[in-house]
């Protein structure tokens, strides 16, 4: 009756921690950021250890190891600016295909235009300066006092050659 007694205790004891715990629930499953995504920040990014090669085409292990940390990134959560400071931090700036808007990388974008906008204004003056200077096309005025005079003088010398042959 003991071994009874024990087994009935044992039984109540399981269902009742059976029914005091939670029901336990599926947990959905992380999304995995597809390859798609991963590879667009990639594309943003070079391999820090291979020169000028896109880090979503790099083909070492350094560089699917870094895929894969922000296919991790993207899946707790994290957005593309996010990972690309994290990125820059751990690895420079030198990583990030467009560089960062602060210190001397504004260079990056101000000297273009300004280098732009310089080398119009020259060949402006240079090609300004080749054209011929325009001729004015009015004649000086003539006063009529020395009109007549000089005609006048003019037509008796020629008067006098056509007397001479």
């Amino acid at each position: 009756m003991k071994k009874y007694l024990f087994l009935i205790l044992f039984l109540l004891m399981l269902g009742a921690s059976l029914l005091a715990a939670p029901p336990a629930r599926a947990q959905a499953p992380v999304p995995t950021p597809s390859d798609d995504a991963v590879n667009t920040i990639a594309k943003e990014m070079y391999c820090p250890v291979c020169e000028n090669i896109p880090l979503d085409v790099c083909p070492t292990q350094a560089c699917k190891q870094w895929r894969e940390l922000i296919r991790t990134k993207l899946a707790e959560g994290w957005d593309e600016q996010q990972i690309k400071e994290y990125m820059a931090i751990q690895y420079g700036d030198q990583v990030l295909a467009e560089p960062p808007r602060r210190g001397l990388h504004w260079l990056v974008y101000l000297l273009p235009p300004v280098f732009l906008l310089a080398g119009v204004l020259i060949l402006w003056r240079v090609f300004s300066r080749m054209r011929p200077p325009v001729a004015t096309t009015t004649p000086p005025p003539m006063q009529d006092d020395l009109d007549d005079a000089y005609l006048a003088r003019l037509e008796a010398e020629l008067r006098q050659r056509q007397e001479e042959k």
